[in-house]
């Protein structure tokens, strides 16, 4: 089984034919996306995802800056902690802010990948991804969480055929191109009426390391999540094109 699905992996770093993704199947997929994202059911287990993209995207921005990370916690209420250690300054601030903007930004590459060929690619990224992320989970519960993860994503690599591929990328990239939108409204719920929640906030530990107002960094938040969606629409919109000629 493992050799099998290492195979699969390997062999997925390669360009697919492009799929034939109908108007129908792209309204279907966008309403299965609000579904997931939605829903309060629903959005309690899709939602732990989204957390871990998020705590990944906080974890590759800090790489890119030389910072060491050195470890990630999740938890079964959607919170995450990442910790990564180096110099203060435009380093820390970077990692700080690719949190919330990684899953639309995730989503939108997924929806790009899936479109043009490389939905198989992308489960293979994607499937590496999570497996490495386990040597930095430093609790029970985010080890469960990410164990899921990598669990599913072995199924989707596994078992999807390839020229169903495509379908399932572009299927999760708008899932969490809405999980993105739900997430950004919930951190500014946090600034507008939950202030008392405000240390769980990206915007307000970012004021607190850089003196930049929170509103700002969420309006960037806000910035990246809807460049995200122009730039999806812009991979989806020959779809749509098509669909209405």
């Amino acid at each position: 089984m493992i050799e099998t699905w290492w195979s699969q992996v390997l062999g997925g770093f390669a360009r697919a034919t492009p799929p034939d993704i109908t108007l129908i199947e792209l309204a279907i997929v966008l309403l299965a996306a609000a579904t997931l994202s939605l829903p309060r059911a629903s959005w309690r287990y899709f939602g732990l995802f989204t957390t871990v993209v998020h705590e990944l995207g906080h974890a590759f921005a800090a790489l890119m800056t030389g910072r060491v990370l050195k470890g990630i916690t999740l938890t079964m209420d959607h919170a995450g902690t990442t910790t990564t250690r180096g110099q203060p300054g435009w380093r820390s601030a970077w990692a700080g802010f690719w949190g919330y903007p990684a899953p639309a930004a995730v989503g939108a590459a997924l929806a790009w990948s899936g479109v043009n060929g490389w939905g198989p690619a992308a489960l293979s990224a994607g499937a590496l991804i999570l497996l490495a992320a386990l040597l930095f989970i430093r609790n029970g519960g985010g080890l469960l969480i990410l164990l899921v993860a990598v669990g599913i994503s072995a199924v989707f690599v596994l078992a999807v055929p390839g020229q169903f591929t495509g379908h399932v990328v572009v299927a999760l990239g708008l899932a969490l191109l809405v999980g993105s939108v739900r997430d950004l409204g919930k951190v500014v719920s946090v600034h507008l009426r939950r202030r008392r929640e405000l240390q769980s906030s990206d915007a307000y530990l970012l004021y607190r390391s850089t003196g930049i107002p929170s509103p700002v960094w969420l309006l960037l938040f806000a910035v990246v999540v809807a460049g995200s969606l122009v730039a999806a629409w812009s991979s989806l919109s020959a779809v749509v094109e098509a669909g209405l000629a």
